[in-house]
């Protein structure tokens, strides 16, 4: 805040002055800088659409080398992406369901949404800074003592769907991009792993293969289910907000009584995590909220 010094018209040479405090800012919007405002583009989200906003690891497959992620799935890596995206979620109420898999993850921000304006720059770098900032603070929790050797990156977009059909259909598409890279990374890292090939001969088999071919090559040669993997690698993670019954102990007094402390049953809602097919329809009858209706 700046100060300014006023003085009463015909006061004497030497008498004191009134000093009034304006704001920084009327003097600048009233400034003849202020025309670079018309540069600033209008990026504001069309309204009664669902907002997603997906971020990807930039460059993850040289972090993952360089951190020594474990092949085909680090249950390390995959735990830190989750929390990051828990915290996200936990900042931005508005997000109702978020998706991720690999070094990927969605958030989707319901259709009557006013955070920020709806303005997607906003939603986007909001999104992907927490995310960033969330993934380096936790490093720690999930791979201990091994050193983070430098800053991961994620980019961002954003895009809308209009109806519950676009976003499921969407949803659907990250769910399915999982399923065929992960069976994928399986195969060709058991062939090299257990069967004694190198990563160029593990292309070479599996060039033109089926899922089937794949299935059979983990189930003839390497006595491997892939139904039996587990569903994190499998089906990715969403999650969602659920309401959650919590009981604690609160010290109560009462007249005439000595303090004592009483259960309290509460409900609060909290970001849960589900490892499932979100593809058909049991997800979402068994979370109806998740969605809104159609106009």
């Amino acid at each position: 805040m700046l100060i300014g010094r006023v003085c009463r018209l015909g006061a004497a040479a030497g008498s004191s002055c009134a000093l009034r405090p304006f704001s920084s800012s009327s003097v600048m919007a009233k400034s003849k800088f202020e025309y670079v405002r018309s540069f600033e583009t209008d990026d504001t989200c069309l309204r009664n659409c669902y907002i997603v906003v997906r971020l990807d690891g930039r460059n993850f497959h040289k972090f993952a080398e360089q951190h020594r992620f474990a092949k085909p799935n680090d249950d390390r890596a995959l735990g830190l992406m989750s929390r990051s995206a828990r915290s996200v979620m936990e900042e931005l109420e508005d997000v109702v369901v978020a998706y991720g898999q690999s070094d990927e993850f969605s958030f989707v921000f319901k259709r009557t949404s006013t955070w920020f304006k709806r303005r997607a720059s906003k939603l986007m770098t909001h999104v992907a800074s927490q995310f960033s900032s969330s993934y380096v603070f936790y490093w720690k929790e999930f791979f201990g003592e091994q050193p983070l050797l430098y800053p991961p990156g994620f980019d961002g977009r954003v895009v809308l769907y209009p109806t519950n059909r676009n976003l499921r259909d969407y949803l659907s598409w990250r769910q399915a991009d999982c399923h065929i890279n992960n069976l994928y990374n399986t195969v060709f890292w058991t062939l090299v792993q257990k069967g004694g090939l190198t990563t160029t001969q593990a292309e070479d088999r599996l060039k033109g293969t089926l899922a089937a071919d794949k299935n059979e090559i983990l189930f003839s040669e390497f006595d491997i289910n892939y139904n039996n993997e587990s569903a994190l690698h499998r089906k990715g993670t969403a999650l969602i907000w659920e309401k959650r019954d919590e009981t604690v102990n609160k010290r109560v007094k009462r007249p005439n009584e000595e303090e004592k402390e009483v259960p309290v049953t509460r409900s609060r809602r909290t970001v849960e995590a589900y490892h499932c097919d979100i593809i058909g329809e049991q997800f979402w009858e068994e979370h109806p909220d998740i969605l809104e209706d159609d106009c």
